[in-house]
């Protein structure tokens, strides 16, 4: 029986399994409940908690998902390096579905949002030049060009509010200002996750073409599902080997993002 977690996976579209031979926790923040019960095992030598941001029967949408649930959840079972897949649009003709792209950056484009943990009982600034674990892209990176994906090393996620696709003309201002791929759960999971000192790492799996670019089309929910579904196998794959191969000791910045802080909460 694995009791804690030093790795949290977070499932997005079609993404709702990832361990064979897990036990299932059901845990309260407060904040609520995560999305779903959380699954704790084994992948390799390296405890794993995964889960399904929309639920296992895709029943949160993404303005819906309880994400300081989710990241909480996570924390308080030991986690300290997140690993989030998730399905994009591309922004770019060069890149096609099938590519894997690691963002370095992030662009908030949502509304209404919950996005921090520091609501009350003061301000807590946390700094987010560089929203995602260097350590983990590195390794993220390095999994996926091993597993012969293609893939993009850098680039800009624009975070929008959904459910709905974007407009052409949104699509195409997206790409004007030099962002790569358009989602719609990046944020404010990735801030979150920096808010409570934990690695973040997106794996972003380009499933479709945004409406705005040269080739692409409108696209509809279940052909990003199809297309994901065609692909999650190597999804898995993809992801176990990132996870064994994530340092066993944290030297990267993310850790001490709250050093000298004062915290008007305790964090588990």
């Amino acid at each position: 029986m694995v009791n804690s977690a030093e790795i949290g996976v977070i499932g997005g579209s079609g993404f709702y399994s990832l361990l064979d031979d897990a036990e299932e926790r059901v845990l309260t923040t407060p904040y609520g409940p995560p999305s779903d019960v959380v699954t704790v095992g084994r992948i390799g030598s390296r405890s794993v908690a995964f889960i399904p941001r929309h639920g296992r029967d895709h029943r949160f949408p993404p303005h819906d998902i309880p994400y300081r649930a989710n990241l909480w959840a996570l924390r308080s079972l030991g986690v300290r390096q997140v690993l989030a897949p998730s399905a994009v649009g591309s922004l770019r003709a060069e890149h096609g579905p099938g590519t894997i792209v690691i963002p370095d950056q992030i662009v908030d484009r949502t509304s209404g949002r919950v996005q921090t943990y520091y609501d009350k009982g003061g301000a807590v600034h946390v700094s987010f030049a560089d929203p995602y674990c260097p350590s983990g892209r590195a390794v993220a990176v390095a999994s996926a060009r091993s597993g012969g994906w293609e893939t993009v090393d850098g680039g800009a996620l624009v975070v929008i509010e959904g459910p709905r696709f974007s407009t052409r003309a949104e699509s195409r201002w997206f790409a004007s200002n030099g962002w790569t791929i358009v989602g719609m759960t990046g944020f404010p999971e990735a801030v979150l996750a920096r808010e409570l000192a934990l690695c973040y790492t997106t794996l972003s799996l380009v499933t479709d073409h945004d409406a705005g670019v040269e080739t692409g089309e409108g696209v509809t929910h279940e052909e990003v599902l199809e297309f994901f579904a065609q692909n999650v196998a190597r999804m898995r794959t993809l992801v176990s080997d990132a996870v064994q191969a994530l340092p066993a000791e944290r030297t990267c910045p993310c850790g001490s993002t709250l050093d000298g802080l004062k915290l008007p909460i305790e964090l588990p």
